[in-house]
């Protein structure tokens, strides 16, 4: 059960990431946005609208990737401290 609810997470967050990127290919709300929300749009890529005019612009992609690869990394080191056995105390011998 605790691999599912993982796996499950992980798989949220590269739903998020994928959407952030300039390569969600999915409609699936109307244009008014997510939940009415106007800057969910369906169309995606919110780091290049984020970026635009903006001197960073041109990197968009290496800072997608940069930042799902720092996100990725840090979710794997709270779900290895959250699931690490108790270790023994060794120390009372």
């Amino acid at each position: 059960m605790k691999r599912v609810l993982i796996l499950l997470i992980v798989a949220l967050i590269a739903v998020i990431l994928l959407y952030l990127s300039r390569f969600w290919l999915f409609d699936l709300w109307p244009r008014s946005g997510l939940f009415g929300i106007e800057e969910l749009r369906p169309g995606g890529g919110l780091l290049g609208r984020w970026l635009r005019g903006t001197q960073f612009a041109p990197f968009e992609l290496l800072i997608w990737a940069c930042g799902g690869f720092l996100i990725l990394t840090f979710v794997q080191n709270i779900i290895d401290r959250l699931t690490k056995a108790p270790e023994e105390d060794d120390t009372h011998d």
